[in-house]
């Protein structure tokens, strides 16, 4: 089973609006859709669509809390969910044809020390039925800066492997926890080291140094550009096929949860960065984040190129 971590889950709403976006006005909505979100959430509906055993847990809390356990169970994704004081965020996703995605992400509740002491003793639970944990984006105000590093000490003490992909100060503590693979993308890597990347090779660069602190694997996303993948094997590029994209968000999210299996199922790194690309662009072809077809997979996945730019030996530990 995988389990898939969202501290800082919500309610997603996406409004389709019938005109283009207009500062200052009465903007008419065509069409609404709600969806349970964050970005564990989102891995574990790619998972599920991949046909593995999946549990999404973290915290939940009020009316919207139980409004997304009950989105959860339409789609027939098991969950764990901590319960909190406050209410589950929500996060607004407008679109329309001239500016594309507009979101507004909502803080969220505060957590109590307490709750972030029940969280990691139900997550101790948990990891021990875990073939694999997935962490996944920010975490609520109140808790401690190191609560990844902690949760992944704990994942591997029991064997199990995790992949990280959340930003700043929670990346930078984790890594020394050395979790099985992240997955930053540009700015995120921008922000850890503190410099503006405007080349591949300085992109690889700054992964190998991720790879060098004792990370397995360290997957770049770049967009519609593809993905760098680092691992013991050497360095890697995929690039997707060109395609009219519907909705982007999510494809990162799409891209952990497809990596996830892929590792479940020992695919080798060139075959896990393809499957990755190909769910991860056809989830850009769907309405809804954290989905996808699978006929519109299985063709994107034959047109993804997987290039090794390095190959075994020429990565310097």
């Amino acid at each position: 089973m995988i389990t898939t971590v969202t501290l800082n889950a919500s309610i997603d709403k996406a409004y389709y609006l019938a005109n283009d976006m207009k500062n200052g006005e009465v903007m008419r909505v065509a069409k609404c859709r709600n969806t349970a979100g964050g970005k564990g959430i989102n891995v574990a509906k790619i998972i599920h669509l991949c046909k593995e055993e999946v549990l999404a847990t973290g915290f939940v809390g009020g009316f919207n809390g139980r409004y997304l356990e009950y989105l959860l169970e339409k789609e027939q994704i098991p969950y764990q969910f901590v319960q909190v004081e406050g209410e589950t965020r929500s996060c607004i996703n407008i679109l329309d044809k001239k500016y594309g995605s507009t979101e507004f992400l909502e803080p969220g509740f505060t957590v109590t020390k307490e709750n972030e002491t029940e969280f990691l003793t139900e997550f101790g639970n948990i990891v021990k039925k875990s073939a694999m944990i997935t962490i996944s984006g920010s975490a609520p105000g109140g808790m401690s800066a190191t609560i990844y590093q902690n949760m992944i000490q704990m994942a591997k003490e029991q064997g199990r492997k995790v992949i990280l992909d959340t930003s700043g100060e929670l990346l930078k503590n984790a890594l020394s926890a050395r979790p099985t693979m992240v997955k930053p993308n540009k700015d995120e890597l921008e922000m850890l080291f503190q410099i503006k990347l405007t080349t591949n090779e300085q992109i690889i660069e700054c992964a190998r140094k991720i790879y060098d602190m004792g990370i397995p694997y360290v997957v770049v996303s770049l967009g519609g550009e593809g993905a760098v993948l680092i691992c013991e094997e050497g360095v890697f590029r995929g690039t997707p096929p060109k395609i009219t994209a519907v909705n982007t968000v999510g494809c990162g999210d799409s891209m952990v949860g497809a990596f996830a299996v892929a590792m479940i199922r020992e695919y080798s790194p060139e075959k896990a960065l393809a499957y990755a690309m190909a769910v991860a662009t056809a989830n850009a072809l769907s309405e809804n984040t954290g989905d996808f077809e699978y006929s519109k997979f299985e063709m994107i996945e034959k047109q993804v190129q997987v290039e090794q730019l390095e190959k075994r030996g020429e990565l310097c530990h």
